[in-house]
């Protein structure tokens, strides 16, 4: 059974940092696209961040020369390392990607993490 698990959420003053990540297990082929996505109080979930299993990226403007993500292939892992994070930035950010599992008569599919929460606050 595919499973995403996100770590490394928290509390932070603005301008500090945080590093998030999001590990997938279960019986995995390949993992193709991988993202972030983020939802706060009241708004619709947004995408922050997204990398291509070849390691091409694009962000959200509103993340855009603060956020990074990335991948380590290997370990199933992806990475978002956030810098000067702004109040704004309070959400619970959800990692996404999409897998092919080991049963190869099946095409990929769409998973979802449970969601790690982020607040910036002083």
């Amino acid at each position: 059974q595919v499973q995403l698990v996100e770590s490394g959420g928290g509390l932070v003053q603005p301008g500090g940092s945080l590093r998030l990540s999001c590990a997938a297990s279960g019986g995995i082929f390949i993992i193709y696209d991988m993202a972030w996505y983020r939802q706060a109080p009241g708004k619709q979930r947004e995408l922050v961040a997204a990398i291509t299993s070849g390691g091409r990226t694009n962000y959200a403007d509103s993340v855009k020369g603060r956020f990074t993500i990335s991948r380590d292939n290997a370990k199933n892992t992806m990475y978002l390392q956030m810098n000067s994070l702004k109040p704004e930035d309070t959400a619970v950010y959800y990692c996404n990607a999409d897998i092919r599992d080991r049963d190869l008569s099946r095409p990929s599919s769409d998973y979802w993490g449970q969601g790690t929460q982020v607040t910036v606050s002083s």
